[in-house]
């Protein structure tokens, strides 16, 4: 079916297109009851608006572009969820992308909004030394960019929603220390994001503090998800390095940990305790419970969604750092 124009509707109700444009954009200087007439015409007639179209015309698209590395947790959702209660109520649409920790994923997912010619991009990044070149052709295009969670290099002018990582990596150490833990493995992220070594820090720091670091109990995971976690453990047992602790980057290196654990027959958390970074609600659907660094999701995305507002009402307006405050949830998995 061929679809409706604006065109169509005019030759309709024999009016000229600019006055039928203008009524569908409720324009104030056009009559309620022209309006009226055109409203009901182009319900009747099956018209449906062209977002792309109208966002060349008058520069806005109400659109918005959200980039993210995985949505395979409930992570990159809650998030979502924050930005969606900020924009929607305003109009705005959210154009959902995901990379699968790909950055050239990434970098095409970012090109293509750039067709959608989106007002701002929210962006969680896959790799911090990479697609520099990409953010900043669309900074200097007047697209702002927002990021969150895990951060670019200080050479971009952009706002930024994110965690003091080493504190709270202080915090988990901290807690596993006082509970009697010695030989405390931690499963580091990539070293490519810039969040791993700042997790990596806070830990070095503690160990470094109580006289128990060991730098054979530092282990990079090969990727991010459960099977990276449980073949970090496994290759540590193999190696016969002794541990009684665990403290992951994320959630599902810690799960994956566990279960390469569980079915070797070691007790959680009478033998090893096991904690994590960047909890979601899979910390509590696991037996036992994690104990998890919890980021306040929802609000980082809400914070995205302001930090864009802010930007696209004044792209020159100063970039903002906010920081906030996560939950350390100690559960079961670590607790006696």
């Amino acid at each position: 079916m061929k679809r409706v124009t604006v065109k169509d509707l005019a030759k309709h109700l024999l009016l000229s297109t600019s006055t039928v444009s203008r009524a569908l954009l409720n324009d104030k200087n056009i009559h309620w009851e022209t309006k009226k007439k055109v409203l009901e015409a182009a319900k009747e007639l099956g018209y449906r608006r062209n977002s792309a179209a109208t966002s060349l015309k008058y520069g806005q698209s109400k659109n918005i572009g959200l980039v993210v590395p995985e949505m395979v947790t409930p992570f990159s959702a809650k998030v979502l969820r924050g930005i969606q209660e900020v924009l929607y109520p305003l109009g705005y649409r959210v154009i959902i992308t995901e990379c699968d920790e790909d950055p050239q994923r990434e970098r095409e997912n970012l090109l293509l909004l750039e067709e959608f010619n989106v007002d701002g991009i929210i962006i969680n990044l896959c790799d911090e030394t990479k697609n520099s070149d990409i953010y900043q052709q669309l900074l200097d295009q007047g697209i702002p960019l927002i990021f969150f969670d895990r951060m670019p290099n200080d050479s971009l002018n952009v706002s930024k929603v994110r965690l003091d990582n080493p504190l709270y990596a202080t915090a988990m150490i901290e807690h596993l220390v006082a509970t009697g833990r010695k030989k405390i493995v931690h499963i580091m992220g990539p070293p490519t994001l810039r969040s791993s070594g700042e997790r990596a820090k806070g830990y070095i720091e503690v160990m470094k503090k109580h006289g128990i670091y060991d730098p054979s109990l530092l282990i990079e995971a090969g990727g991010l998800g459960f099977e990276d976690g449980k073949k970090a453990i496994k290759s540590l047992r193999e190696t016969q390095v002794e541990f009684d602790a665990i403290f992951a980057f994320t959630d599902t290196l810690a799960i994956g940990a566990m279960n390469f654990l569980l079915e070797a027959g070691i007790l959680i958390p009478e033998e090893v305790s096991v904690t994590s970074f960047s909890g979601t609600e899979l910390a509590t659907m696991v037996y036992p419970q994690l104990s998890s660094v919890e980021p306040p999701l929802v609000q980082m995305g809400e914070e995205a969604a302001r930090l864009v507002l802010e930007k696209i009402k004044d792209f020159n307006a100063e970039s903002r750092d906010v920081v906030v405050e996560a939950e350390l949830k100690i559960r079961a998995s670590s607790s006696f």
